[in-house]
This record gives structure tokens, C-alpha cells and sequence, in this order.
């Protein structure tokens, strides 16, 4: 089973966090293997600004759009590539600029990075998007597995056939009573 590369994963949780706080961001960033997360205001404004950015991004469904806006948050935020080794981790790749990097400049560059692969690996359209189902506003991004998505999960997937199946009954002429309630659902 394919899975999506955690750089990806964890943009994706910090973008859908609801309210997004000191707290909120450090909690996603540990369950992510970082350590002793401690975001001041600055760094939760800055963080806050990448999450922007990124929710932008994941709205985006043209493909060069897209390649332009991951090259916008390239250029903003990364710097030379270099492998690294620290805290227990193996060998890996870095773009922010420096090993002591703020926060935001290191998830907007190994984001980017992360995402720019996704997208030169992707067949056709962009590889990404924001939920399609009522009331839901999730950024996904797609593991490659099936077809193309519009949903950020099976649940909202299901929600979305049943709402739009009931919606095609609540239509149909021969399913309304005499009193032009639905005799399906007794609306």
C-alpha cells in the first residue's frame, strides 16, 4: 500500500487544523517525531502565513498553477539542498536554509519540496485539492491509489452519494404524496 510522504501528511494536518495555535501546531509537530516544540507569537503568525499559502495551493487544480505556486513558496523559503542526520533520524534531505531555521521555513520548504515530487509523479491534473463535500473544507492529498478524488475522506465521500441520492427522491414526482410530502422520508 502506497502512502503519502510525511512532509505531506503533516502540512496536510497543520492546513486542516481548525483553529490553529501555539499549542495546536506543536501537538501536530510532535505526533510527527519533533521535539520540545515551542512556537512564541511570531512563530505562529509565520506558521499561520505557510498555512495560507499551502491551503491556497491545495485549492489550486491547474497543474501549472500549481507548479507556479509551489515555485513562489521554493523560492520564499528554501535554500540549498543538503542532507543532514540529527536526533536519531538517518540520513535526509533539508531545503531550509539553515539547520537552526525558523519553523515556517522549514515546514514551507519541506512541504514544497514534498509536494512539487506529488505532482511531477502525478498523472494528468493536480494530485490535491479541498474537499467537495457540504460543510466540509479538508485539503487532502491523493496516495495515487483509484481515480481522482473529491473528497478528503470515504466518510465525506459516502455522506455526499447519500445526500445527493436522497436529494434525487425528494425530486422524483411519483414519490410524493398527495400532500406533496416525500412518502420515502415523510418530509
Amino acid at each position: 500500500m502506497r502512502t503519502l510522504q510525511p512532509e505531506i501528511e503533516r502540512a496536510v494536518a497543520l492546513v486542516n487544523l481548525g483553529d490553529p495555535t501555539a499549542t495546536s501546531m506543536a501537538a501536530v509537530l510532535e505526533s510527527w517525531g519533533e521535539h520540545d516544540v515551542v512556537l512564541g507569537p511570531e512563530d505562529v503568525a509565520a506558521i499561520v502565513a505557510v498555512l495560507g499559502d499551502l491551503r491556497a495551493l491545495f485549492a489550486t487544480i491547474d497543474r501549472d498553477a500549481a507548479a507556479d505556486r509551489l515555485n513562489d513558496l521554493l523560492a520564499a523559503h528554501a535554500g540549498p539542498p543538503r542532507l543532514v542526520r540529527h536526533e536519531g533520524w538517518t540520513w535526509h534531505l533539508h531545503l531550509d536554509r539553515a539547520d537552526d531555521a525558523p519553523w515556517h521555513e522549514w515546514l514551507a520548504s519541506s512541504a514544497a519540496l514534498a509536494l512539487a515530487t506529488r505532482l511531477v509523479a502525478a498523472d494528468g491534473g493536480v494530485p490535491w485539492g479541498i474537499c467537495a463535500a457540504d460543510g466540509c473544507a479538508a485539503a487532502f492529498v491523493h496516495d495515487g491509489r483509484g481515480g481522482a478524488r473529491r473528497w478528503c475522506s470515504t466518510t465525506c465521500a459516502s455522506r455526499e452519494r447519500v445526500r445527493r441520492h436522497r436529494a434525487v427522491l425528494r425530486n422524483r414526482p411519483d414519490r410524493a404524496g398527495s400532500d406533496g410530502q416525500n412518502a420515502v422520508s415523510g418530509r
